[in-house]
């Protein structure tokens, strides 16, 4: 369950936080949902995987980046990827190339689909949502969420699926 406290927004971008970063909704500091073993997991192997590609190309991921998306509005993906490099600004204004959002246990549909929904709004071309548990992937766009078979930019011939994600079972192990 989120919780809220009221601050101003430059005391926000001065606080560090204990556990995950807060997010600032309209004068709010939000705690954001904790992320448990298999969104942990999913969101390592994406970066592993996004890796190759920053290489290849002028892109830069980085996890749980506080981002600007509008004066009153500061939000944290699970990944975000710049187009271009590593922004200049310490707290990126200008809408990434990708954000990825992973479902944990204690995130709320309504509240993962504003999100998703304001990012897309903000001018980010890929909104990605993963939900590790049902081993689904969707992207968000202007018809809302739709579900998918694998992450794509075909800009970069960039395609990842579900199963490139999926945490591994031991033998033997159920």
């Amino acid at each position: 369950m989120a919780t809220k406290s009221l601050a101003p927004v430059d005391e926000y971008l001065r606080l560090s936080f204990d556990g995950s970063e807060r997010e600032y909704l309209d004068g709010e500091a939000v705690v954001r949902s904790a992320g448990d073993r298999s969104q942990s997991s999913v969101q390592a192997r994406l970066i592993q995987s996004l890796y190759e590609f920053e290489k290849k190309h002028d892109l830069f991921g980085q996890p749980e980046i506080r981002l600007r998306v509008s004066p009153a509005r500061y939000r944290v993906a699970d990944l975000t990827v710049f187009e271009g490099g590593e922004p200049d600004e310490l707290v990126p204004s200008s809408p990434p190339f990708i954000t990825v959002e992973i479902v944990s246990r204690d995130d709320r549909y309504t509240e993962i689909i504003e999100k998703l929904d304001e990012y897309y709004r903000w001018g980010v071309r890929y909104v990605w949502r993963i939900d590790p548990r049902l081993r689904k992937l969707y992207v968000h766009g202007a018809s809302g969420l739709g579900k998918i078979t694998e992450l794509e930019a075909p800009e970069y011939q960039l395609r990842i699926r579900m199963t490139d994600l999926a945490r591994r079972r031991a033998p033997g192990r159920h």
